[in-house]
């Protein structure tokens, strides 16, 4: 049997995507067959899709790592789901294992969580990768308490606007930064208490303004960071967290990093362990149904689009368009 896939041969440009017919996979093992209702689009998609890959890919390689859906089948080693339940799940696309942009997906039931009843699937696709990824930084290693400051680069984007929204719910107060009066509104919509607007403010003057004593969590999502400013908007004891700039080098102020105490983390949520996502999941289901936690989507977009949905991602990734806040969601 087949089934519409987005896929590529060849990595490449956006065009190299496919959309067309490719065999429907089938659950074995601790797998489970989920019918998609909803992916999101990610930056690492298009960074695998253009060749940035650590590993060997599967050919045809379906491309994504974000997806909700209903399961189908259970393969005969299956504990943890059955036949008929909604569920979300990331880290698919990444260490050879097949991709989400498809009609059906198998996968390994320990990369699958459920999905609250009052969640859409297009709302807990949008929160699967971004949600980890702040919720990992934020609690496993920065270890964020009530009554810090953080300070959020992009308070509308995607891992920024879950960042802001965890971190407003641990008690933090926070600072955000947003690149037009459109963004920093939805920014104040999702808690921050100051937001700067990037374009027409001095960042580290705007950030020492509102936070006098410097700030407690630095989270940075630019692929360029300027660590020297960082350092110097911290209060001792403080915690940067960067999760972007492969290519980056950037030179590291050492004599005030360690006179205040500072600590650097830096992490890819994809190596994190199966249980560590787990707990993460489990905070992100409750807060999505107690409407605590809001997806950011900013296009909805049918499957056949992934190409044209991977441009507009690389647009605003790489060329810093701003034409999206949030995500891209696209449905089979």
């Amino acid at each position: 049997m087949t089934m519409k896939a987005a896929y590529i041969t060849e990595c490449g440009p956006s065009q190299n995507i496919q959309y067309g017919d490719i065999e429907k996979p089938v659950a074995t093992g601790r797998q489970v067959l989920v019918k998609i209702g909803a992916v999101s689009l990610n930056p690492v998609d298009t960074y695998i899709r253009n060749g940035a890959n650590y590993w060997d890919l599967p050919n045809p390689f379906v491309v994504g790592c974000d997806l909700a859906g209903t399961i189908e089948a259970v393969g005969e080693k299956g504990t943890r789901f059955q036949v008929g339940d909604r569920v979300w799940g990331t880290n698919q696309g990444l260490l050879g294992r097949q991709g989400t942009f498809a009609e059906y997906c198998s996968i390994d039931e320990e990369w699958l969580y459920p999905t609250p009843d009052d969640v859409s699937d297009e709302d807990a696709a949008a929160c699967s990768l971004v949600g980890v990824t702040a919720h990992l930084g934020l609690f496993r290693d920065a270890k964020i308490q009530a009554g810090e400051t953080i300070f959020v680069h992009g308070g509308t984007g995607g891992v920024g606007a879950m960042v802001l929204q965890m971190a407003k719910r641990a008690g933090a107060r926070v600072i955000a930064t947003a690149g037009s009066n459109e963004k920093a509104v939805r920014c104040r919509e999702l808690g921050a208490d100051t937001v700067i607007n990037y374009k027409t403010e001095n960042e580290l003057e705007a950030i020492l303004k509102a936070a006098p004593e410097g700030v407690d969590v630095f989270w940075e999502t630019l692929r360029e960071p300027n660590i020297e400013g960082i350092v110097s908007v911290m209060k001792e004891r403080g915690r940067i967290v960067i999760m972007a700039g492969r290519d980056a080098r950037p030179e590291f102020p050492v004599g005030p990093f360690y006179v205040k105490c500072l600590q650097l983390f830096g992490f890819v949520m994809f190596k994190a362990s199966a249980d560590e996502l787990r707990a993460c999941a489990n905070d992100i289901n409750q807060w999505l149904a107690d409407g605590t936690l809001k997806s950011q989507i900013s296009r909805t977009l049918p499957l056949s689009e992934a190409a044209n949905a991977h441009q507009l991602q690389e647009d605003n990734t790489l060329g810093k368009e701003g034409s999206i806040a949030g995500k891209i969601i696209l449905i089979p």
